[in-house]
């Protein structure tokens, strides 16, 4: 099997389109094609379903995307073995995280590992901090940035790097609720909650509520944090959400902080599979996390 073959593949897993794909390595659309092709021929089993709008993975190519990508993950630890530049690590780490951890924690992270390896590549991705601990389990990703889960799976590593406390927010304007909120014991049930739809906060967030002994009137069920402090500041609702979204959101003149009994906060760090700690790409950045915590 050509290596080459299935770094083409794993790109086009990742964008699902061949033009993209083919710019990216450097070769014509057809060209491409045809060494997707051999690829399913060795494979004996199609691997993706094409049309003229999308390209979808087919049940076999989900299996071998796995495969594929320990195959090249080896075959780059082979390699940097026997580089010509020395001890220099070379590759491509695929790293995830939310939008607000892009700014808040991974700068820092990434100044010092930038120093120790020039020459590795990161490909950082964005998106629901919920969805950190199934991209590592999927191999979606190779390293994320994630809240630590009540159950942590058992495949997973993780590294603390911060402690990140919750806030329960309310619109600073008008809202149809504001008066119901100035009471001294307020009616909760007639409040609109906006939550996050899964993840440590959504955990968390229920936790509070049963403290409280409230039972939400949940108005929304949000993905990503930011959009929660976002729909506040409109007057959609109450709100939870992690102080460092707060503390980063464009719109944070607009919301208050409601002075109620404290909801647990949560750990930060980073986490991969604990068989990626045998990657030497994936080590070199674990070992820069080990010796940092970052306080916001």
């Amino acid at each position: 099997m050509d290596v080459r073959h299935l770094q083409f593949f794993i790109h086009l897993c990742d964008s699902k389109n061949f033009s993209k794909t083919a710019a990216a390595m450097h070769i014509s659309p057809s060209a491409l094609s045809r060494q997707i092709q051999k690829l399913e021929q060795e494979a004996n089993q199609q691997l993706f379903l094409r049309d003229n709008r999308s390209v979808e993975l087919t049940l076999a190519g989900k299996k071998l995307l796995p495969i594929a990508l320990k195959i090249l993950s080896e075959w780059q630890q082979y390699q940097n073995l026997f580089n010509g530049s020395g001890n220099e690590l070379q590759g491509e780490i695929r790293l995830f995280c939310s939008v607000t951890a892009s700014y808040s924690h991974l700068p820092e992270l990434l100044s010092e590992f930038r120093l120790r390896h020039p020459l590795i590549e990161l490909k950082v991705s964005t998106g629901d901090p919920a969805q950190a601990i199934d991209k590592i389990l999927s191999s979606d990703a190779d390293i994320a940035i994630s809240a630590k889960p009540e159950q942590l799976p058992n495949k997973i590593a993780f590294e603390a790097i911060s402690e990140i406390p919750l806030s329960v927010i309310a619109p600073a304007g008008i809202s149809s609720f504001a008066d119901t909120l100035q009471n001294d014991t307020p009616n909760w049930s007639s409040i609109p909650f906006i939550v996050p739809e899964a993840g440590t906060a959504r955990e968390r967030a229920n936790t509070w509520f049963k403290t409280m002994k409230i039972k939400p009137n949940i108005y929304a069920q949000v993905s990503g944090h930011e959009a929660i402090v976002s729909m506040v500041a409109l007057g959609c609702g109450v709100g939870i959400a992690p102080d460092v979204v707060i503390n980063n959101s464009p719109v944070r003149e607009k919301i208050n902080r409601l002075r109620l009994a404290p909801i647990k906060p949560f750990e930060l760090g980073v986490c991969c599979l604990r068989s990626q700690l045998d990657n030497p790409l994936v080590k070199a950045l674990w070992d820069v996390v080990e010796s940092k915590t970052i306080t916001l």
